[in-house]
């Protein structure tokens, strides 16, 4: 048990070599050993996470035998459990979806996508178990590099996007690391809980004060907080389906997880709230961007674009989250990590099936897909109401919580933004959704329409469902929407709880 925190990224990486090297020889037999690496992974993380919710401490593993604070740790807690879970749960879905669609969407590009893709998710599940700062930037650059291979494999305008992507995370990473050098020279440490004990000595020191807003600066660039969204409307949009499926749900929370972590477990009590304004600040900037991202939503006619504006208002929740600074709103951030991920990977999923079906990415095109793709679409209907906020759905306990937050915190504003957009994103899924239930006999005037406009004609008879390893995976994160949200309570009380338990109440 003590193994579990390097086992998780270890597999992963593993992995992503044999996948490499199998890959060359056989494409489907990388996917193979890349889907083995992901569900050892998800097994590791699951049984670690029963180690410490029954054991009720952290489980610590020390690289190479050298003690922290010289040595590099892993820890596995209730929070980095939590995200790993997460991570690894997401990319055994979207991995085992993928094959077919990369095929469609990239051809002849899977055999590399797979390194990539378990690289990535190695990188992301580093950040989230990793005690050391430094270390923290080594996996998260791990991560952007697998990142920028996958976007850049979409359609002809997917290499620009990713190269904006490139240019917005290595601008992030060089404050991230640079808040690293300053707390490093000044405090003589980079382990996370040397630091913890050091800093409240420090908390008046410019150097300090310089290192947190870096540190936030940078990674609030990779979270995509408004308005420094401004890379990732293209990049999910021009992104295969699978990469977006996996990306857009887990890639900027583990960003906005690594802010967490710097508030609860790095830097003094209150010093996100009273010493600096970042916490306020982050949530005034959060509260911005749910507004903006949702309104952008409404006006987009493109089914990808739409989710892609979506998502800037999403991870805007999670930043409300962090700026309500109570036990309750953070506890409600973190639950619409989850929430989201499920939400928003099956939504691109789902977006994938439906192109691969019929061609077709543009929302007035979509009309019938509800009598010829029944289950898909009744997925999409209850990935629908979890985004809008309809319980027993995922996505209603994230806000409730949050609601709640606002009302400890009293702050009437962010109540009323969450409503509103609430109401946002109920004006653009509802209108999918009525799509998508229409008769889907075609007037001639919009065939004509089409036709002068230069665009392919919505088809007469939509294509049927995806095939069964598209549909599978599609099924499964539906259900994993509907269990969350009934037993969300579990979540809360096993996990969460002990999560946010630093700062009281």
């Amino acid at each position: 048990m003590s193994q579990t925190p390097v086992l998780i990224p270890a597999l992963l990486l593993l992995s992503a070599l044999f996948s490499l090297l199998f890959g060359l020889r056989s494409a489907r037999l990388g996917h193979l050993v890349a889907v083995l690496g992901v569900l050892g992974s998800f097994l590791t993380a699951v049984a670690g996470a029963f180690g410490v919710i029954t054991g009720g401490e952290a489980i610590r593993y020390a690289m190479g035998g050298w003690i922290p604070p010289i040595g590099i740790e892993l820890v596995l807690d209730h929070l980095s459990v939590f995200m790993t879970l997460l991570i690894t749960f997401i990319g055994l879905v979207v991995i085992v979806y993928a094959p077919r669609s990369l095929h469609f969407e990239a051809p002849g590009k899977a055999a590399f996508a797979w390194p990539a893709i378990v690289l990535l998710l190695a990188g992301l599940s580093g950040v989230s178990l990793t005690g050391d700062l430094f270390n923290l930037y080594v996996f998260l650059e791990i991560s952007a590099l697998a990142a920028y291979a996958l976007l850049a494999i979409g359609g002809k305008a997917a290499p620009v996007a990713t190269l904006r992507y490139l240019i917005v995370g290595a601008a992030g990473g060089g404050f991230y690391l640079l808040g690293v050098g300053f707390l490093y020279f000044t405090a003589g440490t980079v382990n996370m809980a040397d630091l913890a004990s050091r800093l409240p000595e420090l908390v008046e020191n410019r150097a300090v004060v310089s290192a947190a807003l870096l540190l936030v600066l940078g990674l609030a660039l990779k979270m995509a907080l408004f308005p420094m969204h401004f890379w990732l409307p293209d990049v999910y949009t021009h992104a295969p389906s699978a990469v977006s499926g996996m990306i857009a749900p887990i890639m900027t929370k583990v960003s906005a997880y690594a802010i967490i972590r710097l508030f609860l477990d790095v830097f003094p009590p209150g010093y996100f709230t009273e010493a600096l304004p970042i916490a306020s600040t982050i949530g005034w900037l959060s509260a911005a961007g749910i507004v903006y991202g949702s309104v952008l939503a409404v006006a987009q006619h493109d089914y990808r674009r739409m989710l892609a504006y979506s998502s800037v208002g999403q991870i805007a929740y999670v930043g409300l989250g962090i700026g309500l600074a109570n036990p309750i709103g953070l506890i409600g951030g973190l639950l619409h990590m989850v929430n989201h991920a499920l939400m928003k990977s099956v939504l691109f999923l789902i977006g994938g099936a439906i192109r691969l079906r019929t061609g077709v990415t543009r929302i007035p095109d979509m009309k019938g897909l509800g009598r010829s793709m029944p289950w898909t679409m009744a997925t999409f209907a209850i990935a629908a109401l979890a985004m809008v906020g309809i319980p027993p759905t995922a996505g209603f306990f994230s806000k409730w919580y949050l609601l709640l937050g606002t009302i400890e915190a009293g702050n009437a504003w962010w109540f009323g933004v969450i409503l509103i957009s609430s109401l946002l994103s109920g004006v653009y899924f509802f209108r999918v959704v009525e799509m998508i239930y229409r008769d889907p006999a075609v007037d001639p005037a919009e065939r004509e329409e089409a036709d002068a406009a230069g665009r392919e004609r919505p088809p007469l008879q939509p294509g049927g469902e995806p095939p069964a390893s598209l549909l599978g995976p599609i099924l499964i994160l539906g259900v994993a929407i509907l269990a969350v949200g009934i037993f969300n309570v579990l979540i809360v009380g096993a996990l969460l709880t002990h999560a946010v338990a630093p700062l009281g109440g």
